[in-house]
């Protein structure tokens, strides 16, 4: 964990409510998850803004790992970079855990490692009697290791203000409704409730309050909302090889594939294949996109760099499919269980040659959920693979949301002839080629195999070929059919792509643009910056090829920061590529850590610039 560099102030006597963070430390693989997401749930069903973020070790159980929560009384929901409270569990980070609490902070510790963490005459500490709330409990041996986390939730909730019963009904929910396994772990947290209450006084400011800051929102991780996006957006077929962090989205399109079943029959319209590694998974969506069918697949970063070689085969073959790409922290196996925003340029460009992709980037569940479903619909407007660029802090965290918007526009097909629209077709043209382009937009027309017409077949060519799919490598063929790709990716993909969300006032003369995950943190670094003076107008990038709305919020501002979670300043570095000369005025600013971004970053980084 970082050092602490934003602990608020208070003054002595100062009562802080729901305006706060705490940290939990324990041991990979000792059933801490379900105590944190119980805390988390409950918190939200209080009514209070709150995020929940997971910072676990990706190679073996035991290993450490963290639990962050913040709460928000103002709604922010980035990651705070300071922890005001920690509940030390694990022996193996309890020195650095105590260390990093700032002054006036709370320890919450088991007694077994408490003369391991450093003392501090300037920190609340309380001792959690661990073994003996355990000896108390009435719970098999097999389980006993398992619900001791639930010591530190009975602590939280006397120490915090949180009430029972809204623990019980989210354990409830987190155990599906079954009560064997909630009173088990309730039992457990009733004995350390009953503890603190009857024996510990409470000497530090914090408290939870009821308030009504969640109202109609949800409670969902952007995994989960890719999935129910996708089945909303009828796929069809689904294959993947197993990789952290996209694992748990096809594990959401298995869960709910059944709202697909046909209605007659019964049965599943949903295929959903593991193969047996990634560049096979990428060539069966691919040809599912060829026949016709929704198809997807979901990675990450090392698969991804698998699909490559397919990835061009689908741009150039123009076939609709549909890739996710869950960004996790590179190169190479980096940290794969930290997040990071760090594949934009390879899947930007990915495939040899001059490859080009259109990529969606989700910057919350809602979008995660729309961009589930249009990404099918822009795949076969445009006739090419749609990578949609998440990452792990959006896939695996729960987030609040919005519920979703489900829009009654109809599925769009994009330009697939029927039998009778193919006659129609040579009939207006004297002929028909699957890459002809009649309209001028760089899109062809496609049949799918299957059509009963003599003249719907052709094949569809990684090669060099011409309008009419037929093999060539004739030079002038070749530049035609690159300039009409180029077309196709440039202007009309650029106009038919989510265009940015801006926040734009011609008062103001600095600009902030960056993508994805980082809202949150900049939402609250805007409002930390207008405090001081430094007012900012905003921009989100949504897609690339970028839009050239963004090309017109950079000659709008004296001074344009660029903010992105990666080491290099990928985006920045993409428009230096479209827009050339004409963003002198930018400043990339980027960090590659592992961690969700937090605004005090942001604050810091650009009052080095604006003094």
């Amino acid at each position: 964990m970082q050092a602490p560099t934003n602990f608020q102030t208070q003054s002595p006597g100062d009562v802080i409510i729901n305006d706060f963070a705490f940290s939990v430390a324990t041991a990979n693989g000792s059933g801490s998850q379900t105590s944190n997401n119980v805390l988390v749930q409950t918190l939200f069903n209080m009514g209070i803004p709150v995020n929940g973020k997971n910072l676990f070790p990706s190679n073996i159980k035991g290993l450490p790992t963290w639990y962050t929560i913040r709460a928000s009384k103002d709604g922010y929901t980035a990651r705070r970079a300071t922890t005001e409270i920690v509940v030390a569990y694990n022996s193996a980070t309890v020195v650095e855990d105590v260390h990093d609490l700032p002054s006036g902070g709370v320890c919450i510790i088991r007694d077994d490692i408490q003369r391991m963490a450093p003392q501090r005459d300037d920190i609340v500490t309380y001792v959690v009697p661990i073994k003996d709330l355990m000896n108390q409990a009435d719970v098999p041996s097999a389980f006993s290791k398992r619900v001791e986390n639930m010591t530190y939730v009975g602590a939280v909730a006397q120490l915090f203000d949180i009430p029972l019963d809204m623990i019980y009904t989210s354990l409830l929910k987190n155990f599906n409704g079954k009560a064997k396994p909630a009173e088990m772990n309730f039992a457990v947290i009733q004995l350390a409730y009953d503890y603190f209450k009857e024996n510990v006084e409470k000497v530090d400011p914090y408290r939870f309050e009821k308030m009504n800051g969640t109202a109609g929102k949800i409670l969902i991780t952007g995994n989960e909302a890719g999935a129910l996006g996708a089945i909303f957006g009828g796929v069809q077929v689904v294959s993947w090889y197993p990789i952290t962090p996209s694992t748990s989205l096809v594990d959401g399109i298995i869960t709910y594939k059944h709202l697909r079943n046909d209605k007659e029959t019964g049965q599943s319209t949903v295929a959903v294949i593991q193969a047996e590694d990634e560049l096979a998974a990428a060539g069966m969506i691919i040809g599912a996109g060829f026949a016709g069918a929704r198809s997807m697949t979901a990675t990450s970063g090392p698969g991804i760099s698998l699909m490559a070689e397919f990835a061009g085969l689908a741009h150039y073959a123009e076939i609709p499919c549909v890739f996710w790409d869950i960004t996790r922290m590179g190169p190479s196996t980096g940290m794969p269980t930290r997040t990071s925003q760090g594949d934009i340029l390879f899947t930007y460009y990915l495939g040899h040659g001059d490859s080009h992709q259109f990529c969606l980037m989700p910057g919350s569940p809602e979008e995660a959920f729309e961009f589930g479903w249009r990404a099918f619909d822009l795949a076969e407007q445009l006739q090419a693979p749609i990578f949609v660029l998440s990452d792990l802090d959006l896939g695996m965290n729960n987030w609040m949301a919005e519920p979703f918007t489900y829009p009654d526009e109809p599925v769009k097909r994009g330009k697939v002839l029927n039998a009778e629209q193919l006659q129609q077709f040579i009939g207006e043209h004297g002929s028909w080629g699957r890459y002809l382009d009649v309209d001028g937009d760089g899109v062809g027309y496609r049949t799918i195999p299957g059509t009963d017409h003599p003249m719907a077949a052709y094949f569809a060519r990684g090669t060099g070929h011409d309008e009419y799919a037929v093999y060539s490598e004739r030079s002038d063929t070749w530049l035609k059919n690159m300039a009409r790709l180029k077309h196709k990716h440039y202007h009309t993909g650029r106009q038919m792509l989510p265009q940015p969300i801006i926040d734009y006032d011609e008062s103001k003369s600095i600009g902030i643009i960056t993508f994805g995950t980082n809202e949150p943190a900049i939402v609250e670094a805007r409002d930390l910056l207008a405090a001081q003076g430094i007012e900012t107008n905003y921009l989100r990038v949504r897609s690339l090829p970028l839009a050239e709305s963004v090309l017109e919020f950079i000659k709008a501002h004296d001074r344009v920061y660029v903010i992105e979670n990666n080491f290099d300043g990928q985006l920045h570095q993409i428009m230096k590529v479209e827009f050339a000369e004409q963003i002198a005025n930018t400043k990339s600013l980027s960090l590659g850590d592992g961690l969700p971004m937090a605004a005090r970053w942001i604050i810091d980084s650009i009052l080095e610039y604006e003094g």
